[in-house]
């Protein structure tokens, strides 16, 4: 009976070391920064290309606890133009209200996770990146906006926008 947990847990600590290998070469972590010596906690930046308007680089800055079931649910967001942006991308975006998620990223085992949507100004020619936590947390979902100004761009024009609500 033992030996029967010794094999187990022998390759439970191997699957273990596997997932965590695994998550770091996937990973789209571009910097890790320590919250002092005596928490396990970190702010984690990850970067994010918009899958659709590959023009546009996201950077999201969160809050990650190691051996916690739940990170915190504050983040950060920055989008800037780091490439071309065309009509053509323009016309593949969901243009409603609700816009698209672009990014997900779990952060509890008990269904919490930080989204990021594109949401088009069509007004002001402008993409809004939302960042967001789907729980409340103190009262509160916890979010942060960027935008993405289509000015100087391809996708930029220079006809009146009519809006009707």
């Amino acid at each position: 009976m033992l030996k029967k947990i010794k094999i187990y847990g022998s390759i439970l600590i191997i699957l273990i070391i596997a997932l965590v290998i695994i998550k770091k070469l996937t990973s789209d972590e571009v910097g890790d920064v320590s919250l002092g010596m005596f928490t396990l906690k970190d702010i984690k930046l990850n970067t994010m290309v918009d899958p659709v308007v590959t023009g546009v680089t996201c950077h999201v800055a969160s809050v990650e606890a190691d051996l916690s079931l739940s990170d915190p649910s504050d983040s950060s967001i920055s989008c800037r133009q780091t490439g071309e942006i065309t009509a053509q991308m323009l016309a593949q975006i969901d243009k409603s209200k609700s816009g698209e998620i672009v990014f997900k990223k779990s952060k509890s085992i008990f269904f919490k996770s930080m989204k990021v949507r594109r949401i088009y100004d069509a007004q002001s020619q402008t993409l809004m990146y939302l960042s967001y936590a789907t729980k409340e947390t103190s009262g509160s979902f916890k979010h942060s906006l960027s935008t993405v100004p289509l000015w100087g761009t391809k996708a930029y024009t220079t006809q009146q926008v009519i809006i009707k609500n």
